[in-house]
């Protein structure tokens, strides 16, 4: 008994490499040039738009996706995994109840009592078999369900936070669909007035078929610009049908340029936000979950020390059955060892290291692409803030030349092609100033993301 009190204390003695977070060298902050104060950016970050219809699709999304709702699930899954796991350290303890009747040859030695060939027998029992963690292959095994736990938990929020990111992005395209549109409608009106004119100017004898024709083909390409810019808004309300759960969703226009863009970091956040990020830390529960798996296989190479046992009662008729002197007990040690199998444990270690050193890789990569990403986010957020300014100046200047071209071709003083190459530009400037406000929007959205949702600056 002394013995089996040992071999207690000893179990849970773990074999194979305790888990260590590896070093990766990153600098010590992003070279980020904006600067904007001690800003800080709460994890709901889809809130700082000001836009109800926005923190309604993206509240839909979080609670009406499928991929949500799958990886919740897979959740589920690894909570009851991690549940069994913790469980194989406990005995196992299984009730029965027997009943039996045995026929023996009659010419047995010794023969059956008083010549009877049928035995009946009854048996109650309660019977246990359990292995002792002597190199700790089931706590290795709980700690690599721990870590699948933590990991798909990670991932659902990695599905989380891509989805909002895409339900926000999409919305914003949305909206700068809604933009052009208007944009679109008003260089129809305008064009159409062209075209008025044009035929004016040709009845009163002032113009030719040419200005007629070239305005009429201008009016026709503003036509098909709408309608095509049409077309891609009804697929963008379809694809946030699908993100919110809501096929039949439909949305009436809005202004993209009420929608504020969020503060950027302050300069010199530093790189270790980049923890927050729920893919990193999915990365690192799997390179975890590879690290107890070698202890596991480790482990397989020792003996495997388990005890069983067994209490109850038996009789030979069921009336009997706990009546004095019908109890039974049985205990019982078994010890196995591996003496040769051809490498098989060997090779199953190799392979828990190499998935280790890939899990390895996987998480360095991650942290390597994280930095990137953020520092692109940074760098296009700053750009695209930049150029607004120059867009506006553009947008003005060639709202000035169209009207002046107007002006001076229903004067007489210039052809219709100066008229044709001013509503062509000015349609582009004006187009290109509301897709920059789309993207910076965006861009915005990719940094909330990048930075796993939201930052502080301490």
């Amino acid at each position: 008994m002394k013995q089996l009190w040992v071999l207690f204390l000893l179990a849970g003695c773990a074999v194979g490499p305790d888990y260590q977070r590896p070093a990766v060298e990153l600098p010590a902050d992003y070279l980020a040039r904006s600067a904007a104060g001690d800003a800080a950016v709460p994890s709901e970050w889809w809130t700082l738009y000001r836009d109800a219809t926005l923190e309604e699709l993206v509240a839909a999304t979080r609670a009406n996706n499928a991929d949500i709702r799958l990886a919740a699930a897979q959740v589920e899954e690894a909570e009851a995994v991690l549940r069994q796991a913790r469980a194989a350290l406990f005995p196992e303890i299984t009730g029965g109840l027997q009943r039996s009747r045995t026929r023996v040859s009659s010419l047995t030695a010794p023969p059956p009592v008083t010549g009877f060939p049928v035995r009946p027998d009854t048996r109650l029992f309660a019977s246990t078999n359990f292995e002792i963690d002597f190199w700790g292959r089931l706590g290795r095994a709980s700690e690599a369900a721990r870590a699948g736990l933590l990991g798909s938990r990670f991932a659902r929020d990695v599905v989380i936070l891509s989805l909002g990111s895409l339900t926000a992005q999409t919305y914003f395209g949305l909206r700068s669909l809604d933009a052009q549109l208007a944009v679109l409608q008003e260089t129809i009106r305008t064009r159409r007035d062209s075209v008025e004119l044009a035929r004016a100017r040709l009845d009163a004898g002032l113009a030719s078929e040419l200005d007629l024709y070239q305005a009429q083909a201008a009016l026709s390409d503003a036509l098909v610009q709408r309608r095509d810019t049409e077309r891609v808004r009804a697929l963008l309300e379809h694809q946030l049908g699908q993100l919110t759960g809501k096929p039949d969703l439909k949305l009436t226009a809005g202004d993209l340029f009420t929608l504020p863009v969020p503060p950027t970091p302050p300069a010199g956040l530093p790189s270790m936000l980049l923890e927050r990020r729920p893919d990193i830390r999915a990365a690192e529960q799997t390179m975890i979950a590879a690290n107890a798996q070698i202890g596991i296989a480790r482990a397989a190479m020792f003996p495997a020390i388990s005890l069983t046992g067994l209490a109850g009662s038996e009789s030979a008729a069921f009336s009997d059955l706990l009546a004095s002197g019908t109890s039974i007990w049985t205990l019982g040690f078994a010890l196995s060892l591996p003496i040769f199998d051809a490498g098989r444990r060997e090779a199953a270690l190799e392979q828990a290291e190499a998935r280790r050193r890939q899990a390895l890789a996987s998480y360095q990569g991650s942290i390597e692409s994280a930095f990137r990403e953020v520092s692109d986010a940074l760098v296009n957020l700053e750009q695209t803030g930049a150029s607004e300014a120059d867009l506006l100046e553009r947008l003005q200047a060639a709202r000035n030349a169209l009207q002046l071209s107007s002006e001076r071709y229903e004067a007489g003083y210039s052809p219709y092609l100066e008229v044709l190459d001013a509503q062509r530009t000015a349609n582009e400037a004006e187009l290109a100033f509301v897709r920059n406000r789309q993207a910076r929007l965006a861009f915005s959205v990719d940094l909330m993301k990048a930075l796993g949702g939201g930052w502080r600056a301490q």
